[in-house]
């Protein structure tokens, strides 16, 4: 009783193919894979910053557009 059976693992994999559909199963199952190939690309050479990270203009940063927002004000 401390494993599953076969019947275990089919009702299993039916109540996922009902909850996911099968055209979101492989879509999902490539996001995956996508994201382990970036994290071992990413850990075999750490030094290459080329992957998705984005650097933060602190323009856009929300503190500074209020202070803009605080220095317009006080300048009219």
């Amino acid at each position: 009783m401390g494993s599953l059976s076969i019947w275990h693992w089919i009702i299993v994999l039916v109540v996922v193919l009902l909850v996911f559909g099968k055209g979101k199963i492989p879509t999902l199952m490539g996001d995956v894979a996508k994201g382990i190939k970036d994290f071992k690309k990413n850990i075999k050479d750490p030094a290459d910053e080329t992957s998705e990270a984005k650097v933060i203009n602190n323009d856009d940063a929300p503190e500074t557009a209020m202070a803009k927002e605080k220095d317009e004000a006080a300048s009219t």
